[in-house]
């Protein structure tokens, strides 16, 4: 009997993507592996991670340590903006290869061509660059340069791209990581909060289009609570994560065992 390929998108969301790794503990405890990953900003590097055979727990642990969104580390030519050049070791510790074709699982990440204005989706060749120009929050982070122009986090143009695997999977898991919520004026302390909310908003409606396509969807409301840039609550995010998954796929899981039941 042919197995159906299972597909995974992962939306972008800062430290909110630690959600997507409750996600992918819960999805295992199922016995539900996803065969190829489409993922932006935060989401790809969870993606690259899970594809690269590392274990929900530690990548947990590696999102912690690599801390992507620490605003102490500022490159020396462009102050205001967060170097990613320093993450490119971190992140060899945890992909070697550093290469698409290494990875165990199919990849595919999406950027924002800054100098063309338009989508680049990345399914091969070295991988560490694209993910850093993956993550790269404009304002917060400086462009990433490769093949003669410049790239920026594929959330500005898709944060939720179904596209790349849409047609090569046979069921397909989503998971969108940045609710709109209610806020009030104390939650707009800082510049970046105001930065979080101005992109949140026309996404969120761009989104909330293709979630139709997705034969299963987790989109956990209570990380509506949690910012972009939220650090200091990982744990308590990927277990939002995760509770929000096992309630999903029960609901599924019962679904399904009534259709047999009814035919």
């Amino acid at each position: 009997m042919e197995t159906k390929k299972r597909g995974l998108v992962l939306s972008g969301g800062g430290h909110r993507a630690a959600a997507h790794v409750g996600v992918l503990k819960a999805m295992g405890e199922y016995g539900i592996f996803p065969d190829i990953i489409s993922g932006t900003g935060a989401g790809a590097l969870v993606g690259a991670l899970y594809a690269a055979n590392h274990s929900p727990d530690d990548i947990l642990a590696a999102f912690k340590k690599v801390g992507v969104f620490n605003f102490a580390r500022h490159d020396q030519n462009f102050q205001d903006v967060i170097d990613t050049d320093f993450f490119c070791n971190l992140l060899k510790e945890y992909l070697p290869d550093d290469s698409f074709e290494a990875l165990h699982k199919r990849l595919f990440v999406t950027t924002t061509d800054l100098l063309h204005g338009c989508i680049k989706v990345f399914e091969e060749g070295p991988l560490i660059q694209v993910l850093l120009a993956s993550i790269s929050f404009p304002g917060l982070f400086k462009p990433v340069k490769m093949n003669d122009t410049l790239y920026i986090d594929g959330c500005i143009l898709d944060n939720f791209p179904v596209d790349p695997i849409q047609e090569k999977c046979d069921v397909l898991y989503g998971v969108y990581v940045s609710p709109i919520t209610q806020l009030t004026y104390t939650d707009f302390q800082h510049t970046y909060n105001v930065l979080d909310r101005a992109f949140q908003l026309p996404m969120n409606q761009i989104t909330m289009n293709k979630f139709p396509l997705c034969d299963v969807l987790i989109y956990p409301h209570e990380l509506g609570n949690h910012s972009l840039f939220d650090a200091k609550h990982l744990d308590d995010i990927f277990h939002i994560g995760y509770e929000n998954t096992l309630q999903q796929l029960k609901k599924r899981k019962a679904q399904i065992n009534f259709v047999k039941m009814k035919s």
